[in-house]
């Protein structure tokens, strides 16, 4: 027995599965704890995001040698479109007071200041931030908003600026990661009734998946806390999806080969060991992919970006241990009870032969190429809409759904002062070239004023106020003229930071990041497949099927922002996230058909082959896409525009790979290529006897006109 089959026979043995259920349970007991941890220890602050050697991560870094802690201000703005009153005035100045006695606000606060046309005030609160990040400025704000909520009659109130959009975040991902869990939850429950049309058998995989996020999300936080991975509430809600979407599709494969063992095998632990065996490898092959596809983001120069990858590895490894062990040793104690009302029994045959995708292989079979050339033109003309995705930093105002009261704040506030008021832009420099900085600054295009330079430890910090919106296109291209005139300066070795500078330096990094890991991931995953597939051609054709469905999924996901749902464009990180998830995971079917297709076609030919492995793959295969686009979906459901783009683009995507992609284009392009898919292996040069059949094992039922199911 070679150590593939003592392997499979350790996880479900009649002793053993007892075994691997109590290691679980220890396992889960010991980490079950961490779990709960790992919000704690999410970073959500700029410099979290950003890479170490941005020019607005260093100032933020030389910013700690004037202020002795990190400081965000709320913006209170007061509006009265009839003109403020003394009243007014008085008013505003009393609550200011208040404001000074609110916990987290140790310095002075700054205002009321009057606008130039007379209809609006503001007052400036600075609040330290400290290690409670949302946490500490989301209570801060709350208890502004209940100070400044008895306002005088007919004088509209709003809290914005950097502490009031954080705020307003913090709210929208509060509770994030409950809410994903039980809709994910919810949608796989849904998904697998629908699919094994069984009350029981649905509760294992969610019990495996359950477990699987669970030991993900403590490992993760010992990483978090120990290792200095970073970790963000974006990262933290895409592990909950991706380990119960990639988890139960996993799952589903197992489950759908073990249900064709027990009706070749009397004994379920036999039928186990030998579906471990035959659609382990593959499963194996298709997380591993996923894994290494994922640490390529460790590439990124992002901070949120090269953390997302080892947290994404983290879950998937954890959740594919969790499917070749603890659901197989679940499965094996239930018995075939679990599989009621329709158990499979022994004997019995596999109903492949007239199934749905059995007879679309045969339709395609008829004209592969017409096909996959049709199927090809259509993708591509899919893909044109990406002339319509604009990717970059969205405002505030684009970035939430809805119109939380940061942004209608900020509205007003740039309709009666310096739009970008409370959020300045900060110049650090060397302490005798302060004031050529200041000067610098303040004649530069786009900039309303500039503070006086203020000196300390060798450093001196210029502050500025922008004309324009600091999240605005206009506000940014003002930071590359600041950016440049102080560069020009010698001896000040001058850096610009600031809300704007960030957004400016996040937006260069992630293009960057995208030109280099898209190649690298595609090369990976060509690596991987030509060592799974030994072959060149297959892999070269799988590889550019899934960057075509990447392509169309991209553009129609483009048009539908703009033209149905309205977005003004999408997040900077899109492309690359959304590359990363389809390319990953929708390999993953590839793998899964094709690693079926070319066990078959050494017997019977890769035209045989081909069709047997869809009819073999088709079923098992859509039912797992529609539970990870119905999980990837959920998504959407958050107040956020870039996880709602997300969310929908990668569940478009997955239907499309699923539905499309894998079913027709990758069939099509087996039938026309022929056996030279293989090539260079011994079977692209290798002829099927006349029949086209090889002898069948004892234990293999008949199907599609006599060719063996095994695999």
């Amino acid at each position: 027995m070679d150590r593939g089959h003592r392997l499979a026979a350790l996880v479900c043995g009649r002793r053993t599965k007892w075994m691997v259920l109590v290691f679980w349970l220890v396992v889960l007991a010991t980490l079950g704890p961490l779990a709960g941890k790992l919000t704690g220890a999410e970073k959500n602050d700029d410099s979290s995001w950003l890479p170490g050697n941005a020019e607005s991560t260093q100032v933020i870094n030389l910013q700690s040698g004037f202020e002795s802690h990190d400081t965000a201000y709320a913006v209170v703005v007061y509006q009265r479109l009839a003109g403020i009153t003394a009243a007014d005035g008085t008013h505003v100045a009393d609550q200011a007071k208040r404001f000074a006695t609110i916990d987290g606000v140790d310095d002075p606060v700054i205002g009321p200041q009057p606008s130039t046309d007379g209809k609006a005030l503001q007052v400036f609160v600075p609040i330290t931030v400290g290690d409670g990040g949302w946490d500490t400025i989301g209570d801060a704000v709350t208890q502004i908003r209940t100070i400044a909520a008895p306002t005088l009659d007919g004088m509209r109130l709003h809290v914005t600026g950097p502490a009031g959009s954080a705020a307003d975040s913090a709210e929208a991902f509060e509770g994030i990661d409950g809410r994903l869990l039980y809709a994910t939850l919810g949608v796989v429950i849904v998904i697998l009734l629908l699919t094994y049309r069984s009350p029981v058998l649905w509760l294992l995989p969610v019990l495996s998946a359950g477990g699987a996020l669970a030991a993900s999300e403590a490992v993760i936080y010992l990483f978090a806390r120990h290792a200095g991975l970073v970790v963000n509430a974006q990262s933290a809600g895409i592990l909950t999806v991706l380990v119960f979407g990639a988890g139960t599709d996993y799952a589903l494969l197992l489950v759908a080969r073990y249900r064709e063992e027990l009706r070749r095998h009397a004994d379920r632990h036999e039928a186990m060991a030998a579906a471990l065996r035959r659609a382990g490898p593959a499963i194996v092959a298709s997380g591993a992919t996923v894994i290494a596809g994922m640490l390529c983001l460790l590439a990124a120069d992002l901070n949120s970006t090269s953390g997302l990858g080892p947290v994404a590895a983290i879950g998937v490894a954890v959740g594919l241990a969790a499917m070749l062990t603890l659901l197989p040793a679940l499965l094996v104690i239930c018995g075939r009870w679990v599989f009621w009302p329709v158990r499979p029994r022994f004997g019995t045959p596999e109903p492949t032969e007239t199934g749905a995708w059995a007879r679309i292989g045969a339709r395609v079979a008829r004209r592969p190429r017409t096909v996959w050339v049709a199927t090809a033109l259509v993708l591509g003309a899919l893909a044109v809409g990406m002339v319509d995705l604009h990717a970059g930093p969205l405002s505030n105002k684009d970035s939430m759904l809805g119109h939380p009261d940061s942004v209608v704040g900020a509205d007003v506030q740039a309709a009666h002062f310096p739009a970008g008021s409370g959020q300045p832009v900060v110049v650090i420099g060397a302490a005798g070239a302060g004031q050529r900085i200041h000067d610098a600054v303040a004649g530069t295009r786009g900039i309303a004023g500039a503070d006086a330079p203020v000196v300390r430890g060798g450093h001196s910090m210029v502050q500025a106020t922008l004309a324009n919106a600091a999240d605005s296109p206009a506000a940014q291209a003002t930071v590359d003229r600041v950016r440049t005139a102080v560069h020009a300066i010698p001896g000040a070795e001058a850096k610009v930071g600031g809300a704007t500078a960030v957004n400016v330096d996040i937006e260069r990094a992630a293009r960057r990041d995208e030109d280099l890991i898209i190649p690298l991931v595609l090369v990976v995953v060509f690596i991987i497949l030509s060592l799974l597939l030994r072959a060149i051609v297959a892999p070269l054709l799988l590889v550019a099927t899934v960057v075509l469905s990447f392509g169309a999924a991209l553009g129609a996901s483009a048009l539908i922002f703009k033209h149905l749902l309205g977005f003004a464009g999408v997040d900077t990180g899109f492309p690359l996230f959304v590359f990363v998830f389809l390319v990953a995971l929708g390999i993953d079917y590839n793998i899964f058909v094709m690693t079926r297709v070319r066990e078959e076609s050494a017997r019977l030919g890769t035209r045989r082959g081909a069709l047997l492995g869809l009819a073999a793959t088709g079923g098992v295969i859509t039912s797992a896409g529609l539970v990870l686009a119905g999980t990837f979906s959920v998504l959407a459901t958050l107040p956020l525009v870039t996880f709602a783009e997300i969310g929908f683009a990668v569940a478009f995507g997955v239907l499309l790979d699923t539905m499309v992609v894998r079913s027709i284009l990758v069939t099509a392009l087996n039938l026309d290529v022929g056996r030279r898919i293989w090539w260079p292996s011994q079977l692209a040069r290798e002829r099927v006897p006349a029949g086209g059949e090889a002898p069948r094992r004892p234990d293999e039922p008949v199907s599609l006109a006599g060719a063996p199911t095994g695999s």
